[in-house]
């Protein structure tokens, strides 16, 4: 990936990104939902209103699609799975990147340090 930022309007916000992440696999919404407030370890839930906002503009701009499929066990007919694109990647990619420095930054001028 190059250090350009992705061709895309879309504001990547706290729920947006963290939908992106969830959707490293193919997934449909309820189980999107459940996945967001595993990887964020529950500081972040959203609704039914919220993601199904965040996946249209995601597919307008081209980030995420329908997925041709999704792991058995997780298969309903009455649900549409969604996948990231490959420009989806990259713009998840680019924004975990800029997040990541933007946090190194902080760490650094606060002089933080962390053990486990």
């Amino acid at each position: 990936m190059s250090k350009e930022k992705p061709n895309t309007t879309l504001q990547i916000t706290e729920s947006t990104y963290y939908v992106l992440l969830a959707l490293k696999e193919p997934m449909h919404g309820y189980i999107i939902m459940q996945e967001v407030e595993k990887i964020s370890e529950g500081a972040l839930k959203i609704g039914p209103a919220t993601l199904y906002t965040i996946l249209s503009r995601l597919q307008k701009e081209g980030l995420i699609r329908a997925a041709s499929h999704v792991a058995e066990e997780d298969f309903d007919p009455r649900r549409k799975p969604y996948t990231l694109t490959n420009k989806g990647k990259d713009v998840l990619t680019y924004e975990v990147k800029r997040r990541y420095k933007m946090a190194m930054h902080g760490i650094k001028k606060l002089g933080l340090r962390f053990t486990d």
